[in-house]
């Protein structure tokens, strides 16, 4: 079961709504990785080794290592089936090349625990939002759902209310196929339109989408640098 999370929020979120000029870490980023039976074997590793590659990339590394800024706080988790969410990375403040080496090696060398293999989507929400509760002093606080299929079984993502001060961003995966012309499957279309309608949630929200598992890697670092850069742009006109 997830514990207690709303009663948390009720009396705390408040505390937790405005940026802090004196706040320790500029971003507090929560990854939750979608491990249910959709997802084999394979596509599992390209999940962990394709986050931990966009990570090392070279742009992504620029925006984390600003001169002279606060540091971004990252925690990694796998989720499938409600109770079922593994952490993988506890909170690292990411403030040297080797706090980030430290949680790539992390990331490559897990083994894919046993879980449920249903698809529940709103308690895997509930789980990072929880986490993030547990990082006040952040000017940002943003939750990152990876997933490649709908919620199957609740509490569903509709019937959740967040703190307002959390974003919540999607990468969508989609089948890996397109039509002639480039454009994708309607399944991938349809998956957007549900985690657009359902899941992401803050004004600055947005969905990226991966062309199957093998395009995790482009896709998340594609999210990263919109996340991280965005909240440089903000900084940098306060």
């Amino acid at each position: 079961m997830i514990p207690h999370l709303l009663r948390c929020f009720c009396a705390t979120a408040f505390l937790l709504a405005a940026p802090d000029a004196q706040a320790n870490c500029r971003q507090a980023l929560a990854l939750g990785l979608d491990v249910s039976g959709s997802v084999d074997s394979a596509e599992y590793h390209m999940q962990l080794n394709g986050l931990a590659a966009a990570l090392e990339n070279q742009s992504v590394m620029n925006a984390l290592f600003q001169p002279g800024a606060a540091p971004v706080h990252l925690a990694v988790y796998e989720w499938s089936g409600p109770g079922h969410q593994n952490l993988i990375v506890p909170w690292v403040p990411i403030t040297s090349h080797m706090a980030l080496t430290d949680l790539t090696t992390t990331l490559r060398h897990h083994t894919r625990p046993k879980m449920d293999v249903s698809t529940g989507l709103g308690p895997a929400m509930l789980f990072g939002a929880e986490l993030l509760h547990f990082q006040p002093n952040c000017w940002r606080w943003t939750l990152d759902m990876s997933g490649d299929g709908i919620a199957n079984t609740g509490p569903l993502p509709r019937d959740l209310s967040l703190p307002d001060h959390i974003t919540l961003n999607a990468l969508v995966i989609g089948p890996g196929q397109t039509r002639p012309h480039g454009e994708p499957l309607e399944e991938t279309t349809a998956l957007v339109a549900y985690f657009e309608a359902r899941v992401i949630r803050g004004a600055d929200a947005f969905v990226e989408v991966a062309n199957g598992f093998e395009d995790y890697e482009a896709a998340m670092t594609r999210k990263l640098l919109r996340e991280l850069e965005g909240l440089s742009l903000v900084q940098a006109h306060d």
